[in-house]
């Protein structure tokens, strides 16, 4: 069992973990390395999810878990937009793309449209977990 302070320790580590991510993302989306830049974006917005699940004290290292949870608790209950449902699974989808099929590139625009779609996300997610 994770102690309260713990808990809110490793929080702000994800928080923080989820911010460096999207710099690297930013970083490799200007510097043309697009399907760099993706991954970037889905760990970015992975870590802000972690961070939420840890708040709410759920806990697992399955990502297709983690979002289902996100999914239940947060998007079907109507506490957030079904935006931020889509957002992550289409990052996930990306992400696993770009990882796993070796001829699959990234248009820029498509990065950019990510890009952004993750500052929302992780402004969102912060913000939610700093309120409630």
């Amino acid at each position: 069992m994770i102690s309260k302070t713990d808990r809110k320790t490793l929080i702000q580590y994800r928080v923080e973990q989820a911010k460096s991510t999207a710099k690297e993302a930013d970083y490799l989306r200007n510097n043309q390395m697009y399907r760099g830049a993706m991954n970037r974006v889905y760990y970015s917005m992975f870590y802000m999810l972690q961070a939420l699940a840890l708040k709410y004290e759920y806990e697992t290292s399955k990502h297709q878990r983690l979002i289902g949870w996100f999914n239940k608790e947060f998007v079907h209950t109507g506490i957030l937009e079904k935006k931020y449902s889509k957002i992550i699974t289409k990052g996930y989808n990306y992400r696993t793309k770009g990882d796993y099929e070796t001829t699959f590139e990234f248009e820029e625009s498509i990065v950019n449209e990510m890009f952004s779609a993750m500052n929302d996300f992780i402004l969102k997610l912060e913000k939610f977990i700093q309120q409630s």
